[in-house]
């Protein structure tokens, strides 16, 4: 799994390509979390490149969630293939994350 940062003015992104399982979960919640230590309130994950999640990248996805929870906090993911999505819709999570089609409307949200 890749994961590279980009700092916008609206929030941060974080693209992620590859598989999130539970070999690669606990390097996705480290990323997440040193942009939450320096002080970035609304992330974004760019999840074009991820072909697969597992349990552990969901669980990666609601702790996520729950600390950025602030009114001013956004989180959300962007650019889901169909197997992704499909597996957050099994899981339920489509209700507890803000789901977009493209980066540029997440943001323009924001």
């Amino acid at each position: 799994m890749d994961i590279s940062s980009a700092t916008q003015e609206k929030g941060t992104v974080l693209s992620v390509s590859g598989r999130v399982d539970t070999a690669t979960a606990p390097a996705l919640e480290q990323a997440i979390n040193r942009e939450i230590d320096l002080g970035h309130r609304k992330i974004l994950l760019n999840f074009s490149g991820v072909n697969y999640i597992s349990s552990g990248g969901l669980r990666v996805l609601l702790a996520a969630a729950k600390k950025l929870k602030n009114p001013d906090d956004r989180f959300g993911l962007s650019n889901l293939n169909p197997e992704v999505l499909k597996i957050l819709k099994l899981a339920g999570f489509t209700s507890i994350f803000s789901i977009y089609p493209s980066e540029g409307e997440a943001l323009a949200g924001w």
